[in-house]
């Protein structure tokens, strides 16, 4: 398993726990491995919106309602839409690289034996 995907493992396994602290360390970690080109940007603020997300409770969003229900189903739809969306030739690389942590997290969740 690469780097990047072993980590946001780490990062989903700490947000289930709700542990915001480890949680946050492997989102630095996470966002020095993505880079500072455009398609680092883009997935540096997909994953800081996650956690920023779930830190703040933010019953709108996407993931907390996700996360809430442990609707796999839901998050298998999800991935399956932002797979399609990061790879449209169309997109540019922010807009991949925000798309590919969706999908890295999505695919980090599903993993997880026990859902929070």
């Amino acid at each position: 398993m690469p780097a990047r995907e072993m980590r946001m493992e780490m990062f989903v396994r700490a947000l289930l726990r709700r542990d915001f602290s480890r949680a946050k360390g492997h989102l630095e970690k996470l966002i020095k491995i993505a880079g500072n080109d455009e398609w680092g940007h883009g997935y540096s603020k997909a994953v800081e919106g996650i956690m920023n997300a779930l830190k703040d409770n933010d019953t709108d969003s996407l993931v907390v309602q996700l996360l809430s229900t442990n609707d796999r189903e839901k998050a298998k739809e999800l991935l399956e839409n932002y797979r399609k969306l990061s790879n449209q030739d169309f997109r540019d690389d922010y807009e991949r690289g925000f798309y590919t942590a969706w999908n890295e997290f999505l695919r980090a969740y599903l993993n997880q034996k026990t859902l929070a």
